[in-house]
C-alpha cells in the first residue's frame, strides 16, 4: 500500500483528496495536516466525509511526515509548499503539488505574477497526463496545473500542436463556479452578492494566463500567446472554457473532431462530443469532455468543460499519483459524474 499523506487538510481540494482516496483500492491515508483546523477531525471539518475519513488534522512536522509517507499532497497555497517541498525531496517523498509553485520552467514568469521563489532550483513536471504522462511516471516532484489551463490546453493541444490554427490570435473566455476561490468566504464570492451576477475578473492579466502560454508554446514549438479572460457565475462548482480560434486550413467540424478523436485515442478522462459539452456532464468527475463549432469562413469555437475542484485539481492530482507509481491511471476515479 503506498502511504499518503495530505498538507493542508481544510480546504476544499484537500476535502476532495479525501474522498477521493477514501475508496481508491491501493493507498493508506498516513495522515492529515493543517494549521487552522489542528486538533479536529477530518469529519468535523469536511461533514461529508462522517465515518469514511475520521482521522485526526496535526500541525505539521516536515520530519514526521517523510518517515511515514511514500507521497504528499501540497493541497495548500502558493508560496508555501515552497517552504518544505525540498525538504520532503531530499528526505526521498513524492510529492504532488496543487499550488503554482513549480508549474512554471521559468522562475521569473511565476516571480512576476506570483511572489518571490525560496526554493527556484527545483524543478517540478507539468502534470497534465495526456502530454506528459511518461515525464510524469518518473517524477519525484509534479506540478498540479491550474484549473483553467487544464481546460484550456487540453481544448487547443491538437489545434495548436499541428499548426491548424493562427497561432497570434487566439481567445479564451471561461466561466468558473466560487469553489475556485477556495473555502475562505470574500466578498467576491459570498452568496448573496454573485448568486444573480456574472463578474469578470484579472481581465487579461489572470496568473493562468502565462502556464496556458507556456504550454501551447512547447506544444506549437514557437511562442503563443492567449487573450484569457474569466468569469465567476453563480454555481458551487465547474468550468466552461471557450476557446475561439481562426483556422489556416479548410476543415470542417468532423474534420476536427476526427483530429481530436485521434489525439486523444485512448485517454482515459478526455471524451470528445458530438454535442457541445455543459459543465453538468462532468460534476463530480475527472472527465474533460471537449466539443466544437465551425462556422465555414475559417473560424471555431473549441468548448471544454471540467470539474475545477476535480480534473481542475484533486482528480487530476491523484490520476497523476497514480502514474508515478505505476497504478491503473483510473484507481479512485471511475465514478460517474452527478447529473443533475
Amino acid at each position: 500500500m503506498i502511504r499518503v499523506s495530505i498538507v493542508g487538510a481544510s480546504g476544499y481540494t484537500a476535502a476532495e483528496l479525501f474522498r477521493i482516496l477514501s475508496v481508491h483500492g491501493e493507498v493508506e491515508l498516513a495522515g492529515a495536516y493543517a494549521l487552522r483546523n489542528a486538533g479536529r477531525r477530518v469529519s468535523e471539518v469536511h461533514p461529508n466525509l462522517k465515518g469514511i475519513v475520521d482521522m485526526v488534522i496535526e500541525a505539521a512536522d516536515y520530519d514526521r511526515i517523510a518517515g511515514s509517507s511514500d507521497v504528499v499532497f501540497a493541497a495548500v497555497p502558493h508560496k508555501v509548499p515552497m517552504t518544505f517541498v525540498p525538504r520532503l525531496l531530499n528526505s526521498g517523498v513524492r510529492v504532488v503539488d496543487l499550488s503554482a509553485d513549480y508549474r512554471f520552467d521559468d522562475v521569473s514568469v511565476y516571480e512576476r505574477y506570483y511572489t518571490k521563489h525560496e526554493s527556484p532550483e527545483v524543478r517540478g513536471v507539468y502534470g497534465l497526463p495526456e502530454i506528459y504522462r511518461e515525464k510524469i511516471r518518473r517524477a519525484n516532484l509534479v506540478a498540479n496545473p491550474g484549473c483553467f489551463p487544464t481546460a484550456a490546453v487540453l481544448s487547443l493541444a491538437p489545434l495548436v500542436k499541428e499548426r491548424l490554427i493562427d497561432l497570434d490570435h487566439i481567445v479564451v473566455d471561461a466561466k468558473t463556479g466560487t469553489s475556485g476561490a477556495g473555502a475562505t468566504p470574500t466578498e467576491a464570492t459570498h452568496h448573496p452578492t454573485i448568486g444573480a451576477s456574472v463578474r469578470p475578473y484579472s481581465v487579461l492579466s489572470h496568473r493562468h494566463a502565462p502556464e496556458m502560454d507556456q504550454e501551447l508554446s512547447k506544444l506549437a514549438g514557437r511562442a503563443v500567446r492567449v487573450s484569457f479572460t474569466p468569469h465567476l457565475i453563480p454555481i458551487v462548482r465547474g468550468i466552461l472554457s471557450t476557446a475561439h480560434v481562426f483556422l489556416n486550413r479548410n476543415l470542417g467540424r468532423e474534420d476536427l473532431l476526427e483530429i481530436y478523436r485521434k489525439f486523444y485515442a485512448g485517454e482515459p478522462f478526455v471524451r470528445i462530443l458530438d454535442v457541445l459539452p455543459e459543465v453538468n456532464f462532468v460534476l463530480g468527475s475527472n472527465y474533460c469532455d471537449i466539443g466544437l463549432a465551425v462556422d465555414g469562413e475559417g473560424r471555431a469555437a473549441v468548448i471544454a468543460a471540467i470539474d475545477n475542484l476535480m480534473k481542475g485539481a484533486s482528480g487530476q492530482a491523484v490520476q497523476n499519483m497514480n502514474i508515478m507509481f505505476g497504478l491503473d491511471e483510473s484507481e479512485g476515479l471511475r465514478g460517474a459524474p452527478m447529473r443533475p
